[in-house]
């Protein structure tokens, strides 16, 4: 194999991609800034045991391992951020009130999660600790679109659902986890059959509940119908309510609910919402209320959040246009070299042409030009 080709599912990242990558990484880290969320830095690499347990055991085979040659402990290679936010909130800030947190940096996967992804994602994410209420929920969505928003995706459609319903659907049963994972994936591929056959032991007011929520998709009429045929489930009401509330928030996005989409059900713990737009196979935000992501670190607060993977939305915006540019001899002259330093100081790029050379570039477009003018370095329209 020659050495120079990559792994499946990894890739180079050429100057055209990768300035239009860092400016929506950019974009997103100001937005979420202007909410007042601060940046934080996770390390690529950490102890296994803090990545993979409580709400981080769902990644544990996506998660590249390996030994620390320092301590010979199992490390891991992030596969996700969230559970080290969860930790740095937990043990490191340990604030009493309200701390929104964002951060963007590369995760790695053992597999692509979806048909043609890469296994190096650039997550950004954007987290809110500390609220119960459902006005962080409504903040979390609304960051999430306004995010699109500003890195150039306005066609979006938002699905809501809750996973309380289900678990409380089942809280009378105490399943064990295998049938738990088999109710979740019949009812997550809509497979009446399945779920059918996998639940004939429970009792009937479980049974229906769980078969009723594969018809409960689409606009907000599901919700009337749902608190119809749901009223035996604890909560049911304000679930709903609250999923209204959530919809009457998200104006100018089409929003959708599907009770039966139980995605991430382990990790999730009650309103959780997916972005999805047009030019997209897969969903690109997910993100809803996960109260027990900090738990195993000792400190179970209330969370509600999302993420994104960058290189995923920038292969459904448009690319940018081509950066002026301004073309400039290459000399070892120090009136010169003062002309462009002053040009650079006020933000513009200038490309100095090496002797013999023309600069081969493709993300700039040279449209003015120095020279000298009546014994003056001046910049000409070409």
């Amino acid at each position: 194999m020659s050495a120079w080709v990559l792994p499946d599912h990894i890739a180079d990242v050429l100057p055209s991609e990768a300035r239009h990558i860092e400016e929506l990484r950019r974009g997103l880290i100001d937005k979420a800034q202007s909410y007042g969320y601060e940046l934080v830095m996770p390390p690529l690499m950490e102890h296994l045991e803090s990545l993979l347990t409580g709400a981080g055991e769902a990644l544990d085979l996506q998660t590249f391992k390996l030994v620390d040659q320092l301590s010979g402990r199992s490390m891991g290679l992030r596969a996700d951020m969230t559970q080290q936010v969860a930790r740095i909130d937990s043990h490191l800030l340990n604030r009493k009130g309200v701390t929104r947190l964002c951060y963007c940096g590369p995760v790695l996967h053992t597999k692509p999660d979806r048909p043609h992804a890469t296994r190096e994602p650039l997550q950004f994410g954007a987290e809110i600790y500390g609220h119960a209420g459902i006005d962080a929920d409504i903040e979390a969505a609304l960051l999430a679109l306004q995010c699109l928003d500003v890195v150039g995706v306005h066609d979006t459609s938002v699905d809501l659902a809750d996973v309380r319903i289900v678990r409380r659907l089942l809280s009378e049963i105490s399943p064990d986890l295998q049938t738990v994972r088999k109710v979740n994936a019949a009812l997550a591929a809509k497979d009446a059959n399945e779920l059918a056959r996998i639940t004939k032991s429970f009792p009937e007011a479980s049974r229906k509940g769980l078969q009723a929520l594969l018809q409960l998709y689409g606009d907000e009429s599901v919700l009337d119908e749902a608190g119809k045929v749901l009223s035996h489930v604890p909560g049911v009401d304000e679930i709903l309510s609250n999923l209204r509330l959530m919809a009457s928030h998200l104006a100018g996005a089409k929003v959708t609910f599907d009770l039966a989409d139980l995605r991430g059900y382990a990790y999730y713990s009650g309103a959780r919402f997916t972005i999805y737009v047009k030019g997209a196979s897969d969903a690109v935000v997910r993100g809803g209320r996960y109260d027990e992501v900090g738990s195993v670190f000792g400190r179970n607060r209330p969370a509600a959040g999302f993420s994104l993977d960058i290189k995923q939305v920038v292969g459904v915006v448009s690319p940018p246009t081509l950066k002026a540019a301004i073309r400039a001899p290459w000399r070892q002259d120090f009136e010169i070299n003062a002309a462009i330093a002053d040009l650079r100081d006020q933000g513009e790029t200038v490309i100095c042409v090496l002797p013999g050379h023309e600069s081969e570039v493709d993300e700039f477009r040279c449209d003015r030009e120095l020279k000298k003018v009546a014994g003056r370095w001046v910049v000409q329209i070409i």
